[in-house]
């Protein structure tokens, strides 16, 4: 037995480390050094005698398994230590446990795993034998609707029971037929990889004890955004030994869209009686000030773990706030400021301006690119969005009928039953060749066309944008999607609001000169972006970064909290706002910047915002208002 240094640990750490047997809680603030505890453990494990093998470490992402892989093995060959644990995700994890039963499930051990594209071809192929229209029901919001029942547990037998609308009648249906499709096929699709180890694990006594005896020192990241199958998963592999050990924050639990379970963090000590708890509260990220600022905001929540983080690395600046007249002093504020951080030697990388809504970005990058400042936007840019290429496609195609890559792109969104062959035979001008069924589908676009053609004369630009969105039927095809569909709502209203710019100038030449600087836009877009500089990204996507200095835009009431908190059925849910701000603000090291506007532009009409509720939860002691004074005179509109 090894003597094992842990003299670089806190007091926290070392308990966590020290607390091998038996079920163990780490409620893991931010930046407070979950990870570096939970290899240490590991180690510590292996050091007093367990054998590697016998320890199993999941994670969510492929990446943050990698890392901790890289720690451990790092760590324990510096002991001459032979073997290593399985440190994996949990999509692995059930891959493993699957391909090991292979006979069982009617497989081999080459079974085929189907990405989405795959699975979303055979429930197409389903709905095609059950007569169900792809061009009415979406093979994609089927397979949603199947993924997500899978994941809380459910069979075609259970959510048939619940039946709610004639939409989830038919997914019941092609599920089944789905479900055939794959076994014949011997293969899975990626909910399968975690669904079908824990029914194994549920049905099979003798091959569930033989994984408790390899797995005997169970460790589990992020815990709170375990779904309810991974948390079955884990319940059955920790067995009555109970040697698991969860770390997690509830605090940042913002997945709860994804089937996030807030309550296996909350239910910990009732699912494992006799459950050590340890707080992780000391912070090695943030400044005193950024840290007071998050725990005030988050003490507000009811549903959580109460902690309090500290630090030990100074005081630090305080919290700079900035109100502009619009979205445009907010941007042009935002890029103004990072030119001076960047000028004081802080690289551009270190710097983040985080977001709640995608649609934000476009403002934003439209002032960086004026300003030249380097930027990056992590996720897709605003002039390469999808939707916001659909509707400036309708226009062009509506404004100039050879155009017939826009043509191409427009003629099918949404799906209207045109197929390629038939798309072939229009552009060979073979028109009287098509179906009549194909024939009237093709009238009905040709008519939108022509609708969108006379509004681009007697419209202004803004207005018609939105009359696209309405009339080509895109609104209502996105709106089905769900939280992804609102989004792309939300990413046409800034297309509007960029528009409206142009409704200044006379009808029709406003449109005109909108369609070609958009183009130029998208081109400089791809040339200014750079991989050195400053961040873009949404809150959601900055879990797990930390940056020198961040950025929270667009603080409004509406935007962050997003209105549709308001709406939310559980206390739970209507909190999770409150947990994306938390996390926004723990992201910081150094410097926090808070930004507002009095009012912002939404699909091309200003409309008055009031400040977030946030910005009043933060002791005024915190907070410093910036002495800028936006560069705009402030317009107000009546309705």
């Amino acid at each position: 037995m090894e003597h094992h240094d842990l003299s670089h640990l806190n007091p926290a750490q070392r308990e966590a480390v020290l607390k091998t047997e038996g079920p163990l809680l780490i409620v893991a603030g931010a930046g407070a050094g979950k990870t570096k505890t939970l290899t240490e453990r590991i180690v510590h494990l292996i050091l007093q005698g367990v054998a590697p093998e016998h320890i199993l470490a999941v994670t969510f992402t492929n990446k943050a398994s990698g890392e901790m892989r890289e720690r451990v093995q790092s760590a324990i060959e510096k002991h001459h230590i032979e073997g290593a644990p399985t440190v994996t995700t949990f999509h692995r994890l059930g891959g493993s446990i699957i391909r090991e039963n292979a006979g069982y499930f009617g497989l081999t051990k080459h079974f085929s795993i189907f990405d989405e594209d795959d699975a979303k071809s055979i429930i197409r192929e389903c709905m095609r034998e059950f007569g169900i229209d792809p061009k009415i029901l979406d093979p994609k919001r089927v397979k949603h609707i199947i993924s997500t029942a899978k994941m809380a547990g459910d069979t075609p037998e259970t959510m048939a029971d619940k039946i709610a609308s004639h939409t989830e009648s038919d997914a019941v249906r092609i599920w089944r037929s789905y479900e055939e499709k794959l076994k014949a096929s011997r293969g899975v699709d990626f909910d399968d990889l975690i669904v079908k180890a824990v029914r194994l694990l549920e049905k099979e006594v003798g091959i569930r004890e033989a994984y408790q005896r390899r797995y005997q020192y169970i460790h589990v990241d992020e815990y709170q955004d375990t779904n309810e199958m991974e948390y079955r998963m884990v319940k059955l592999l920790a067995g009555d030994k109970k040697n698991i050990c969860v770390v997690g924050d509830t605090d940042q639990n913002i997945y709860s869209w994804r089937g996030a379970k807030i309550k296996n963090m909350l239910h910990f000590e009732k699912d494992f009686p006799g459950a050590h708890t340890v707080f992780l509260e000391q912070n090695y990220r943030s400044t005193s000030r950024i840290l007071e600022a998050a725990n005030a905001i988050i003490i507000k929540n009811t549903v959580r773990i109460p902690k309090n983080l500290f630090t030990e690395l100074g005081t630090g600046e305080k919290l700079i706030r900035y109100e502009g007249f619009s979205e445009v002093d907010e941007a042009t504020f935002v890029a103004r400021e990072c030119e001076k951080l960047i000028a004081s030697g802080i690289p551009p990388e270190e710097i983040a301006v985080l977001f709640r809504a995608n649609f934000q970005s476009r403002a934003l990058e439209e002032s960086f690119l004026y300003a030249d400042v380097p930027y990056r936007v992590l996720g897709t840019q605003f002039f390469e969005r999808m939707e916001v290429k659909d509707v400036i496609s309708y226009i062009r195609a509506a404004l100039n009928r050879d155009s017939l890559a826009d043509i191409k792109r427009t003629i099918n969104t949404p799906r209207r039953g045109i197929g390629d062959a038939s798309i072939a035979k229009i552009f060979a001008g073979r028109r009287e060749d098509l179906s009549p069924k194909t024939q009237l589908a093709f009238s009905k676009f040709e008519n939108i066309l022509d609708r969108i053609k006379v509004a681009s004369e007697t419209e202004y630009p803004s207005a018609l944008i939105r009359f696209v969105l309405e009339q080509s039927g895109l609104r209502e095809e996105y709106e089905s999607e769900g939280e992804q569909g609102i989004e792309r709502v939300e990413n046409v209203g800034e297309l509007a609001t960029l528009a409206s710019i142009y409704d200044t100038l006379p009808l029709g030449d406003g449109v005109l000169k909108f369609l070609e600087d958009a183009a130029l836009r998208s081109d400089q877009d791809a040339l200014r972006d750079s991989p050195e500089g400053v961040r873009m990204l949404t809150v959601h996507a900055s879990k797990g970064l930390e940056f020198r200095v961040v950025f929270i835009v667009g603080l409004e009431e509406g935007l962050f909290p997003h209105e549709r908190a308001s709406r939310a059925a559980r206390i739970e849910d209507s909190e999770e706002e409150r947990r994306l701000f938390y996390v926004a603000l723990t992201r910081a090291k150094e410097r926090l910047y808070l930004v507002n506007a009095q009012a912002r532009t939404i699909f091309g009409q200003r409309n008055i915002s009031l400040p977030s509720q946030f910005l009043y939860d933060i002791p005024a002691e915190l907070i410093e208002m910036h002495a800028d004074i936006p560069q705009s005179l402030p317009s107000i509109f009546f309705d």
